[in-house]
């Protein structure tokens, strides 16, 4: 699916060769130099994505408010960007902040991530305003789906419960948690949610717990973390494993007494924040070799919440899964077909999901966008590892090139160690430099 970016920055030499890094990639893209013609631009074309210059949002302070709000997350990216500046774009309203001047090609990846989370959050939209929000009945009909449900419903109402959702990437650890926050009594009130992956230790310090004016040398104000901003809410920590060691105590205080200090700080702040985390893998292993604070576990895992891959659940479940996903690529392609022909709901069964809902939801919206305007999505407008039929011989046969191959695995490796590149590389077997390389070889998105 063709991304749709809104490119919006006051140098136009910026314009020009962002716009074109981003248009190689296959995005569409709209420049706009002025912040007025970039808010008429995003109320009339509705991208996917804004792509914002930090100077420019540091220079208009209400560009970023008068962007939020709306569908598309909003990508502030520049040269040099200092922690206090990328906390106040944060709070602002930037989805995310990127320093491009050291990873230049970085950006594409974000602009591709957010674009995507853009859609989903038009779906989302589309699907309360039509009546019919995604639901813990979403998860199947089978018993142990029923019992998960169950489990959801009771969790919404105990709203005061820390909770640790584990499971592979993919299989909506994400999703449960806004569900459970939903539907429970903190429901009208903030979530937030942070993903702690790829961020040193000063950073996630600020952006969690906030910092006081003065706590380092570019902090000219104070500063409110996201603790602070889901007060009465909820704050979903994702991938609370790469926590870093420093700041466990910190975190474990919080569940511990409800209180934290500022970065700088010397006061105690007291805040009623509902704290769910996610994890792609077991923290037993990290406590005992003390990567993790083994009190934290302790407290995190109070209410342990494991989810099922794709793999390991029935057809039936599948199913439920599959029509849920199209009727909500329904509300975002309404010229898409409106049924799944049998023989591709056939293969949609059979297929493995290495990469889980996540994967399941990128073909449906890539079917939807192929089928437009038929009436049926057919098995022509799957992947090549769908329409592969298995023959008389090894029914596990799936025709593949090497390149193939390698691009898949790749990607899997990646899926697996959520995005971490250095990690990947040493499982593969190769330098962090090659991976890299081979990641745009075949535009993986990481």
């Amino acid at each position: 699916m063709t991304d749709s970016v809104l490119l919006i920055h006051d140098d136009s030499s910026v314009l020009r060769s962002v716009g074109s890094r981003l248009e190689q990639a296959g995005a569409e893209v709209l420049s706009e130099a002025s912040p007025d013609a970039a808010v008429q631009a995003l109320e009339r074309h509705r991208p996917d994505v804004v792509c914002l210059g930090a100077e420019l949002a540091a220079r208009v302070p209400d560009l970023l408010q008068r962007l939020g709000g709306r569908e598309a997350p909003v990508v502030a990216f520049g040269s040099g960007i200092e922690p206090a500046v990328a906390s106040r774009l944060m709070g602002a309203g930037a989805a995310r902040v990127l320093d491009s001047g050291t990873d230049p090609d970085l950006l594409t990846t974000l602009v591709r991530r957010s674009a995507a989370e853009g859609r989903r959050r038009r779906v989302s939209e589309a699907l309360i305003r039509a009546g019919s929000p995604p639901s813990a009945d979403s998860l199947g009909s089978s018993p142990p789906m029923r019992q998960l449900a169950h489990q959801i419903g009771l969790l919404a109402q105990n709203e005061r419960t820390t909770l640790l959702i584990t499971g592979e990437p993919g299989v909506g650890k994400a999703w449960v948690a806004r569900i459970i926050h939903d539907r429970g009594a903190r429901g009208a009130k903030p979530f937030f949610e942070v993903r702690l992956t790829g961020h040193p230790p000063a950073y996630l310090d600020s952006i969690i717990f906030g910092h006081e004016q003065g706590a380092f040398i570019e902090a000219t104000e104070r500063r409110r973390g996201l603790l602070e901003l889901a007060d009465g809410g909820t704050l979903l920590l994702r991938e609370v494993g790469e926590l870093p060691v420093e700041l466990q105590p910190k975190l474990l205080r919080v569940l511990e007494t409800k209180t934290f200090r500022r970065m700088g700080g010397s006061h105690d702040i007291s805040v009623d924040t509902r704290l769910i985390a996610t994890s792609r893998r077991d923290l037993g292993p990290d406590v005992e070799l003390e990567r993790f604070q083994k009190d934290l576990y302790y407290r995190l895992s109070v209410m342990p919440f494991p989810l099922p891959p794709l793999r390991e659940r029935s057809n039936d479940d599948r199913l439920t899964l599959i029509n849920t996903l199209h009727r909500e690529a329904r509300a975002l392609h309404p010229d898409g077909p409106p049924m799944i022909a049998p023989e591709a709901l056939i293969r949609f069964q059979e297929y493995g999901w290495p990469g889980n809902i996540r994967e399941m939801q990128q073909v449906i919206q890539r079917a939807m966008h192929l089928a437009r305007g038929q009436a049926a999505i057919g098995v022509e407008h799957l992947p090549g590892e769908f329409r592969a039929r298995p023959g008389i011989g090894d029914r596990r046969h799936t025709p593949m090139s090497l390149d193939d191959l390698e691009h898949q695995h790749i990607d899997r490796t990646l899926r697996y160690h959520g995005g971490n590149r250095t990690r990947a590389a040493k499982e593969l077997g190769i330098s962090r430099a090659t991976l890299i390389n081979k990641i745009k070889l075949y535009s993986i998105t990481d």
